[in-house]
This record gives C-alpha cells, structure tokens and sequence, in this order.
C-alpha cells in the first residue's frame, strides 16, 4: 500500500483548496473567505488527517473533503479571532477586519463555517454520523477554549492547570479532532482511533506551549514574526503564569510594574520582563513540558496497532513540530 510523504499530500490539498469554487456574489462576502484561504499557514491540520487516513488506506482523495472542512473550520476560528483580539495582521498580510471591516468580517466568517459543513457532508463514507459528531465535538471545543481565553484577559489570577485546559481545547482539540476523523474514516480499531486522537492532544499541547516560547526566545526572521507580543500585551501564557507563580516577592513585584505600565517604551519592557523569565527559569520549565508532552504523544503512538514503519511519519511530523522555531 503506498504511503504518501507529507509534501505529497501538502501538495495535493494545495491543488484541491485552489480549485475550491466559491460563488461570486455578493463579492464582500466571498472574497475574504477567498483571500483568508489562499495563504493557509502550514496546513498542519488537514494535512494531519490525511496522514491517519493514509495509514490505514491509500484512496486519499476520499480524505480530501474532511481535510477541507477542518481546514476551513480552523481558517474561520482565525477570522472571528482577528475580530475579538482587533488584530490588524494575519500571516504577514492585512487581516480580513482590517482589510473589510468588521460586519464582512462576521458575515464572511459566518459563511465560511456553513462552508466547512457543506464539505464535511460530501465526504463519501457509511461512518459519516460518527465523523460529523467528532467534528461538532472539535467544534465546540474550539469555542470554550476562546472564551475561556478571553475570560482570563479580565481575570486577576490564572492557574497553570487552567491555562493547560484552555489550550486542550483552543489549540490541541483540532489536532485531536483531525486525527481521529481521519482514523474513523480509514476503519481504523476504536482502540487505534483513540491512540491517535491522544497523540495528537499531546502534540497539540506541546505545540501552543512551543508557541508561547517562541513568542519570547524565538529569532524573529525564523519565527516570522516580531517576537514579544504577548509580553506587550500582558498575554497570560504559560510563561507569564507560572513567572508570576515562582517568582521571588521583588520579582513579582518588578513584573507587577511592567505588566502596570502603560505608557512604557515597548523594547525595554520585552527586554525587562524576557530577562526577569531568564532569571526565574520559564524558559526551563517550558522546555520541561513540551518535552513531557512530547514524550506523551511518543508514548500513544506507540500503543497504534500497526508496524512501526508505518508510523514513522507520524513520530517524524510530530518531532518536527515540537521542535519547530516558526
């Protein structure tokens, strides 16, 4: 049975998305979908799914239509994203609010998550009932996870296991999701399916912990982007956290003033607080769990009844991932 490389089925879903038909009007509404679409990011979900589909079965363009619908889900969770976080930039590019406005924004992002179940439904399977229920599972999830996101922007105190929930379900439960879909879709054994989706939980918890690093000790020209914005926007991430929860009273005492201060310079308070994590030891510790989580996934994937060639792609996708520096 042929196994397909990454770059194979990242080529493939490329070509698919491109050839997607939207209607032509009303032009505001199908544009941004359109645009938000064609400079998708790594692909890292649908991608995902075909990867497990394809460890079971080799018809992937049968796997094409439920990668498009999470892709699609994924894109417009971004969209409503740059809506509530006012952000005027996505993937290097002016954001659809920015861009439209926010009423297309909502209506556009409205349109495109219909756009993802009208692909889900065209997938060709018996099991279709099953993957519909997981991926309203994902679905809802991704919304708990932004509010419960949001609702820690006004919360004086976050604990560390609330922050791991929180990203459980905003970032690790599209992985998850895409996962499994793709193992229900292949037939795979329901002790399989839930070994993959476990898996890909733990790779999508090291993921966001890998992120909220990066954001603070990632290089800028390999990360894509201006390092320190969560540190400017007192973001509370893994690294703030549990800075605030280890730090020494005069340590917790200079973070309390910069997180305070309103109107200082922005390169001295990323410098500031980035060198008071050094101090405390964030960096280690964050580094500590990605690494626990990593191992997790490694652990999962090894209980996946199939041999252990076949799901080398998968240890190797899961590496590159946990290890990336973008």
């Amino acid at each position: 049975m042929k196994q397909f490389t990454n770059n194979e089925l990242l080529t493939l879903f490329e070509h698919h998305i491109a050839q997607m038909p939207t209607p032509e009007e009303p032009q505001r509404l199908y544009a941004p979908i359109k645009y938000g679409l064609e400079v998708g990011g790594k692909r890292i979900r649908p991608t995902l799914l075909m990867l497990v589909y394809n460890l079971y079965a080799e018809d992937i363009d049968r796997a094409l239509m439920p990668a498009m619908a999470v892709e699609i889900f994924h894109n417009f969770t971004l969209l409503h994203d740059d809506i509530m976080d006012n952000a005027a930039v996505r993937r290097g590019r002016p954001s659809v609010p920015a861009k439209w406005g926010d009423n297309v924004a909502i209506l556009s992002g409205d349109a495109m998550l219909i756009l993802a179940y009208n692909h889900l439904q065209r997938t060709n399977s018996e099991r279709l009932p099953k993957i519909f229920e997981w991926f309203n599972k994902m679905a809802a999830e991704v919304c708990e996870g932004q509010q419960f996101d949001m609702d820690f922007e006004t919360q004086a105190k976050v604990s560390v296991v609330d922050y791991m929930r929180m990203i459980e379900l905003k970032t690790a439960a599209l992985l998850a999701g895409s996962a499994i879909i793709g193992a229900i879709l292949a037939g795979a054994s329901e002790s399989d399916c839930k070994h993959l989706y476990d898996f890909a939980r733990e790779v999508g918890l090291a993921f966001q912990l890998q992120d909220d690093y990066l954001d603070v000790y990632g290089n800028p020209d390999v990360f894509g982007k201006k390092i320190g914005g969560d540190i400017l926007c007192n973001k509370k991430t893994f690294m703030l956290i549990n800075a605030l929860r280890h730090a020494s009273a005069e340590e917790r005492n200079e973070l309390q003033n910069w997180i305070e201060c309103k109107n200082c310079n922005p390169d001295e308070k990323i410098q500031a607080v980035t060198d008071i994590f050094s101090k405390i030891g964030v960096d280690k510790l964050a580094q500590k769990r990605i690494n626990e989580y990593s191992a997790e996934a490694e652990t999962y994937l090894n209980k996946v009844n199939l041999p252990e060639e076949r799901k080398q792609i998968l240890h190797d996708i899961a590496r590159k991932l946990m290890g990336r520096q973008s």
